[in-house]
């Protein structure tokens, strides 16, 4: 069921790890409900597709910038805000069933965080007309590793054992979901699923010039 598997999600926790559906960000959080939201968000987000999406997009790990402060894997703050509005990119796109909030503190960002990945991405499927509610965006490693020297405003790759804990969620998603096919979006997301065995079609990632790649590769795919 969905709300076992949000449970397990929020139950992790590693140094140097950021879990958005159960700790607080005090440096940048707007206030102590920032978990909640997160949570809520992400609870409609899959609720919304589960049973109806027949595609897993899958990339390596949540970004300071996209799920840490929205709650929802490659998807950034100021799109929930309707600040990409200008981009084509509604906040109904995300999910219908709940007004969207932020999280992070204005002070910080005065129009929320946004992430160049998760733009590409949203914005692949809006300029495709591709019905947004038959992907689920995910993570090999659903939480956001970042740099202890650097803060939260960091990110950084995972390393194996916490890449063996994301399995487990991910497996679990791949359960609940029923998915009939699946994208690694990198070759550090496809390395991921081939130790686990799963087949997956392997696109370009859009960051460091990749996304015209990665759009024409995944427009084969999704059509």
């Amino acid at each position: 069921m969905l709300t076992d598997f949000v449970t397990s999600l929020r139950a992790y926790r590693s140094a140097a790890v950021f879990n958005p559906w159960a700790e607080r960000d005090f440096c940048h959080d707007a206030d102590d409900k920032g978990a909640v939201v997160r949570c809520e968000q992400l609870t409609h987000y899959l609720g919304e597709r589960i049973g109806q999406a027949d595609t897993l997009l899958c990339a390596e790990a949540i970004g300071y910038q996209g799920g840490h402060f929205s709650g929802i894997p490659m998807t950034s703050e100021r799109l929930l805000l309707g600040g990409l509005a200008h981009k084509g990119l509604a906040p109904e796109i995300v999910f219908k069933g709940l007004t969207p909030r932020r999280t992070s503190s204005p002070k910080v960002r005065p129009a929320g965080f946004t992430e160049p990945t998760a733009t590409i991405v949203w914005g692949f499927l809006a300029q495709q007309g591709i019905d947004p509610y038959r992907v689920v965006l995910w993570n090999a490693f659903p939480w956001h590793p970042y740099h202890p020297d650097q803060g939260l405003l960091s990110n950084r790759t995972p390393d194996a054992r916490e890449l063996s804990a994301g399995h487990r969620i991910l497996l679990q998603l791949l359960e609940l979901g029923n998915f009939s096919q699946i994208v690694a979006v990198g070759e550090k997301s496809a390395l991921q699923l081939g130790q686990l065995r799963i087949g997956a079609t392997k696109v370009r990632h859009p960051a460091n010039g990749g996304a015209g790649q990665f759009r024409e590769q995944l427009r084969q795919i999704l059509g």
